[in-house]
């Protein structure tokens, strides 16, 4: 008979410790890939969503199928810095920013291993700073008020302790407040993400309907500065807009936005038509407005206006894409637009180039006045009506050459709505019209305090603050000049 085979040994512990580590090694490695994976997994998706290159559509709204942009023209320049171009580097802090400083000395010579004593005398140069910015742990202050009664020795009567006016009134203090409304409203956090971000980062647990209470708040408390912000923008020399969907309990809305030099100024309305930015700059404004060529801005005069040339170069690339005779028309544009864009890159970096800007421009707008009317009277139907079109805005299309603070795109105001589209997305508009008032508000608030480069959450806190303790709220507008200031 064959002898029956031993069984097998277990490992030892040894043996055991090895394979652990190597199978915790690879899961770690495994983790690390899967999340570079993802990563890569959601830039690949974000940039199908930004293939748009002939139509007014959002590139989110693009088919998989939709062509690539066109390539280039090629430059000759290797990808990347170009010799002599300056460093950019994270810039340390000045020291009065610097809460601790630490001295290190070398404990041994790095030539001959001499151990070495700290020496002033023996200093060579100036020591390197190694500047490391840490978060120490933050837990909410929660204080409890006592408020005693007191029964009075002379009437019997008995009367209860007040409030300080500097006390908040609620149960949540004017900071906190604040950072509610600016995770929600800036960063685009759920009501539910909040409560869960306060109780874990801030050890101050909140339910979501009090995040929803401190947010309407807020809003209601914002309602002076906003009105400042958009009386601001009916008065500004200059001002962009656009304009983008959103929605309310299933309904549709469009979100507006009005940028000018010192105030941006959201608004939900029901409405895309012109009224609502009539409403929102004034009938009478006076000064200079970019936009796209959408009919809501037809109402104001031609040659008040700056027609946004990036969203002309997605349409002469339509007419590209078109085909047929539409092709040379679209083509021949493409190639004016191109030297548009290379003067005025010029002369927005060059002051002198500037000031040439109209005397460069003369010969491109000849010849793209010639291409135009060429193309109005030409075979494709196509492309003649875009060429109608824009004769008959002529003026909008050259208000940047001689008007400073103009510029020939609406990139501006695209900017300043891209938040709102990416927290569209995330939460699908709006539940109530209190919300809405939430987000307007707050969208402007934050904007206006990036063009200000004033930190958002010190003006909320002084906001609420303010609010809660019945003061004034205080106002998002630069303070005006004293006559008296030298």
């Amino acid at each position: 008979m064959m002898p029956e085979p031993e069984p097998p040994q277990p490992p030892t512990l040894t043996e055991a410790l090895v394979v652990i580590q190597a199978l915790w090694a690879e899961n770690a490695r495994l983790r690390d890939l899967t999340s570079r994976l993802e990563e890569r997994v959601r830039a690949l998706e974000a940039r199908v969503g930004q293939t748009s290159t002939n139509s007014s559509r959002p590139p989110s709204a693009d088919p998989p199928r939709t062509p690539p942009p066109p390539p280039r023209r090629p430059t000759g320049r290797r990808r990347g810095a170009q010799p002599g171009h300056a460093a950019h580097q994270r810039a340390l802090l000045p020291p009065d920013q610097v809460d601790h400083t630490r001295d290190h000395w070398p404990t041994a010579c790095q030539h001959c291993q001499t151990p070495l004593v700290p020496d002033p005398s023996q200093l060579v140069g100036e020591p390197v700073r190694h500047q490391v910015v840490e978060v120490p742990p933050v837990r909410a202050e929660i204080t409890d008020h006592y408020l005693y009664r007191q029964r009075c020795p002379h009437c019997r009567g008995t009367t209860r302790a007040a409030l300080p006016p500097t006390v908040s009134p609620g149960a949540f203090g004017p900071r906190l407040q604040a950072i509610v409304a600016l995770l929600s409203g800036r960063y685009r956090l759920s009501r539910r993400e909040v409560a869960d971000l306060c109780d874990a980062l801030l050890g101050a647990p909140l339910a979501v309907g009090s995040v929803d209470a401190l947010c309407r708040a807020t809003a209601q408390a914002l309602a002076g500065p906003v009105a400042a912000l958009q009386g601001a923008v009916r008065q500004a020399p200059v001002a962009n807009a656009d304009e983008t969907e959103w929605a309310c309990a299933g309904q549709r809305r469009w979100l507006w936005v009005v940028v000018s030099a010192a105030a941006t100024v959201f608004t939900v309305a029901t409405s895309r038509g012109g009224r609502v930015i009539q409403g929102v700059v004034g009938e009478t404004f006076a000064g200079i407005l970019g936009s796209d060529r959408w009919s809501a801005y037809a109402w104001v005069e031609p040659h008040r206006r700056q027609v946004c040339w990036a969203h002309l170069k997605r349409d002469f690339q339509a007419l590209v894409d078109w085909g047929a005779a539409a092709r040379p028309v679209g083509e021949a544009a493409l190639a004016q637009l191109e030297r548009l864009f290379a003067a005025w890159h010029q002369a927005r970096d060059d002051p002198a180039a500037r000031a040439r800007l109209p005397e460069t421009v003369a010969p491109i707008q000849a010849e793209f006045r010639t291409l135009l009317e060429q193309g109005a009277l030409g075979s494709s139907t196509k492309a003649a009506g875009v060429c109608r079109a824009l004769l008959k805005l002529w003026p909008a299309l050259w208000t940047f050459v001689s008007v400073p603070g103009v510029e020939p795109t609406n990139n501006v105001a695209e900017r300043a709505i891209r938040p709102a589209v990416l927290w569209r997305r995330g939460c699908f508009g709006s539940q109530s019209e209190q919300g809405e008032v939430f987000v307007a508000r707050l969208l402007s608030v934050a904007a206006t305090c990036r063009q200000q480069h004033r930190p958002p959450l010190d003006y909320l806190t002084a906001v609420c603050t303010a609010a809660q303790q019945g003061h004034p709220i205080p106002s998002l507008l630069p303070a005006p000049a004293s006559p008296h200031t030298a």
